[in-house]
């Protein structure tokens, strides 16, 4: 069961952390302190949907196919192979994350424009639904993988919600995301070589 905790929680993890429209918004909101506790938790919520979708809808039909398994676990494997050397690639070239200024908003305006950062993103469904969920339905315990996915999603938003004024000269060097992202690419490799063992 832990095996299946840690996976979900290192994928997750992974794959949230790096730069991105929905990372740059939270961290936005929580440095104006503009609703950033409630985009914080729909951020949570969304992940924790769309990751229980992935892994317990695609769990049956995995199981009921080995040759869809097989495309799961080496595609999956692939994917993951393909992020870690995107994250080592952003490694050579760090970036940091900025907030920019903008005039008050009401919750209202905050909370849809959170959806559509969150909804209206293709990675969302690439990397939650069918990565994360095709992951999950391969694990020995998926229900444990989805929890590690959803407290990944947890721990990172919380985070930036909670500490992103102390977190924010760290966030704003890239040697920090160097950092991230070298550890990121040690999370997806090591992901992707218990997949290919687990298929030999």
């Amino acid at each position: 069961m832990w095996q299946s905790y840690s996976n979900g929680l290192l994928v997750a993890i992974g794959l949230i952390m790096a730069i991105g429209a929905q990372n740059a918004f939270v961290l936005a909101q929580s440095l104006r302190r503009e609703h950033h506790i409630p985009v914080a938790a729909l951020c949570i919520l969304c992940d924790a949907v769309l990751v229980a979708a992935g892994v317990f809808g695609l769990a049956t039909l995995l199981t009921q196919s080995p040759t869809l398994l097989a495309i799961a676990r080496w595609g999956g494997a692939a994917f993951l192979l393909w992020y870690g050397s995107q994250a080592l690639l952003r490694a050579a070239r760090p970036q940091s994350l900025q907030a920019a200024g903008s005039e008050p908003r009401s919750l209202r305006a905050v909370m849809l424009a959170a959806l559509a950062v969150t909804l209206l993103n293709p990675h969302v469904y690439l990397d939650t639904v069918l990565l994360i969920g095709s992951l999950g339905a391969q694990q020995a315990e998926p229900g444990a993988y989805a929890a590690g996915a959803a407290s990944a999603s947890f721990l990172w938003f919380s985070a930036l919600a909670l500490g992103a004024a102390w977190l924010a000269p760290w966030l704003a060097r890239p040697v920090t995301w160097r950092l991230i992202d070298l550890g990121v690419a040690a999370m997806m490799f090591a992901v992707a070589a218990q997949l290919i063992l687990g298929a030999l």
